[in-house]
């Protein structure tokens, strides 16, 4: 039986966070979940090699993925991220790779696929415990991520990590209209907002344009549907003393990144 999350996650904001810019320019710190806090997006690109395994007799494996990812896009606005809406997309990408030709028995197969994913218990990421206990010693934390309301609170309850954050956000898209109605929920100045995670265009793009700082961390698999254009990136200034934009190979490497943040730009 899993933790319940309402009793691992601290989901309210019981006093305003400090406004002093000069005691505290960081007021909050946010994290983006799958593939920032514990691994994601290589058990998709997995279940994706075998779904093109099992459509092999219609299909070649780049159409068969190419096909599940426009299907899994127009799929979206109806039924939003996560497994679930996931394993809808493949069942009908298969229908319709196969012409209505494949087995009842090959699509339980997929949906084995996705239960299986459902089932997985979250893995952390190297460093992301010891992190977090270090951060929020400074400045709240708040978790912001999306996908299946149930699935994502399982993954959070019983990740070991929830009692961390000050909030848990689920939510169904992040840009830059969400992220404003978090922060104005928990009255968080977003100039003094900073957003970690792997996606530049759902963590790091919407921040930015709030006047908030994004610390992409890349992750070794990304979903068609998070990457973004070079050219979107390429006018802001990245990793210097006044940049709102910044990159860190690991997660160990935030710490450092979160304090000099916090100095003044003449002596980071």
């Amino acid at each position: 039986m899993g933790k319940d999350f309402n009793e691992v996650c601290r989901i309210h904001s019981p006093a305003p966070y400090p406004h002093d810019p000069e005691t505290m320019k960081i007021h909050a710190i946010g994290f983006d979940a799958d593939d920032t806090l514990w691994h994601n997006e290589d058990h998709f690109a997995a279940t994706e090699d075998a779904f093109a395994d099992l459509l092999s007799k219609w299909s070649d494996a780049p159409t068969a993925k190419q096909k599940l990812l426009a299907t899994e896009t127009h799929n979206l606005e109806l039924f939003g991220y996560g497994v679930k809406s996931f394993m809808l997309s493949m069942i009908e990408a298969a229908m319709e790779l196969s012409n209505g030709e494949i087995e009842s028995t090959d699509l339980r197969v997929l949906l084995d696929h996705g239960r299986e994913m459902l089932l997985r218990p979250a893995e952390l990421l190297p460093g992301v415990a010891d992190v977090l206990e270090d951060l929020s010693a400074a400045s709240p934390l708040i978790l912001v991520t999306k996908g299946d309301l149930h699935h994502q609170e399982r993954k959070v309850a019983n990740s070991g990590i929830a009692h961390w954050f000050r909030t848990v956000e689920v939510v169904s898209e992040k840009d830059s209209d969400t992220y404003a109605r978090i922060l104005s929920r928990h009255d968080v100045d977003p100039a003094s907002f900073v957003m970690i995670g792997n996606s530049v265009r759902s963590d790091i793009l919407p921040v930015i344009e709030l006047g908030g700082t994004g610390i992409h961390i890349p992750y070794s698999f990304t979903w068609g549907h998070e990457v973004v254009d070079e050219r979107a990136t390429t006018h802001i200034e990245r990793n210097g003393s006044s940049s709102r934009y910044l990159e860190a190979e690991s997660f160990k490497e935030l710490p450092d990144l979160i304090r000099r943040l916090s100095l003044p730009a003449n002596v980071r």
